[in-house]
């Protein structure tokens, strides 16, 4: 399996896309939503955007090897 090494924004960004994703989903509806509905979309379009993927040797189809590594950056940095 090819190992992927991605830039430390480009992982910063996805750690704080999960960290919002899963506080969107532990607000109960109706109780102020909205701020973090807007954090995620602000934070897709700059995970999108990065310049990561537009560089030689930058492929989309590392996405799911993107989050693994943002998770295992989360549960390194939590412990």
């Amino acid at each position: 399996m090819e190992s992927f090494r991605f830039p430390e924004d480009l992982v910063a960004l996805q750690v704080a896309w999960l960290d919002t994703y899963t506080a969107l989903a532990r607000v109960p509806a109706g109780t102020g939503r909205t701020p973090l509905r807007r954090r995620l979309i602000t934070l897709s379009c700059r995970l999108h955007a990065h310049p990561y993927w537009t560089a030689p040797g930058g492929s989309r189809g590392t996405w799911a090897e993107l989050r693994r590594q943002a998770r295992a950056h989360r549960w390194a940095t939590a412990a």
